[in-house]
């Protein structure tokens, strides 16, 4: 590497190979690595479930391990994939919109695709509504309390946070921006909290589990798929904060500031969505929809 090339990189390491054969441009292992982690996470929750009964297929502790191990090996592709495609370089690369709009497409056909993943959850938990619904909700604890209310106004509140520091960094106003991205992601951990002591109130208390029939598998299903896209959110805003902490952002450059917080409202949309048809949904009783 010449004086000038390691001039450019501004000390930064790249974790990720970019000298592959001629032809492949500066393509990255990272997405792969990503993928396979976030296929593991499922598939450790559905070992997790076939490590539960006394018919247990594979061993207890089989699922917990592979989901814990599968979101290391995400956390790391995740960590790789944003430093090399946004981090390093930073400063020497063009600044242009266009390659700004690819990036933003880019997460718009992403979100596209994870429409279609809760898509699927929603037309289970739709086809199961179509059934003897009074029989389907035996055993399930009251939903719609305090707490789902609060989580819900947390990340309503999120989102208009986010959108304040996002326009504040277009007007090149670093101070709100900060504020703005601080207080977001408090209020997105502050909500995660909320959910895992929602699931402890249910698991311990109600012993409300995603094996408690038909109606248990569509609510954990669905608020732990959330649960994870919120997390996930907010670590890409932890790693947008951490960026701004150290100044790699102004008014013509900020495109990660903006695919994070297409991704963050996103989850927020669906959130909304989530507690009106499964949460006040199931309080509503048959015929409802």
């Amino acid at each position: 590497m010449g004086t000038e090339e390691a001039h450019d990189d501004h000390g930064h390491h790249l974790p990720a190979v970019e000298d592959w054969p001629r032809g492949f441009g500066e393509a990255s292992w990272w997405p792969f690595v990503t993928a396979v982690g976030a296929a593991g996470i499922y598939a450790g929750a559905g070992l997790y479930i076939l490590g539960r009964g006394e018919n247990a297929i594979v061993g207890q502790m089989v699922g917990p391990a592979a989901f814990a191990g599968s979101v290391a090996i995400f956390l790391a592709g995740l960590y790789g994939w944003v430093y090399h495609a946004f981090v390093s370089h930073f400063w020497s690369r063009d600044a242009s919109e266009k390659g700004a709009n690819k990036l933003r497409w880019g997460m718009i056909a992403f979100l596209g695709s994870e429409l279609g993943t809760f898509g699927a959850l929603f037309g289970y938990y739709f086809y199961i509504r179509a059934g003897d619904w009074n029989e389907i909700l035996v055993g399930v604890p009251e939903l719609t309390g305090s707490l789902v209310l609060i989580n819900t106004a947390l990340l309503v509140a999120s989102s208009i946070t986010l959108h304040w520091a996002h326009v504040a960094i277009r007007n090149n106003d670093r101070g709100k921006f900060l504020s703005g991205l601080a207080v977001t992601l408090l209020l997105g951990i502050i909500f995660i909290g909320g959910q895992v002591y929602e699931y402890y109130e249910f698991i311990v208390h109600s012993d409300f589990t995603i094996t408690s029939g038909l109606f248990g598998s569509a609510f954990f299903g669905l608020t732990g798929l959330h649960g994870l896209h919120v997390s996930l959110g907010a670590v890409l805003l932890g790693i947008v904060f951490i960026r701004a902490l150290a100044g790699q952002y102004s008014a013509e450059r900020h495109v990660s500031v903006s695919t994070a917080s297409m991704y963050w409202h996103f989850v927020d949309v669906v959130w909304i969505f989530l507690v009106v048809v499964l949460y006040v949904g199931a309080e509503l009783g048959t015929g409802a929809f």
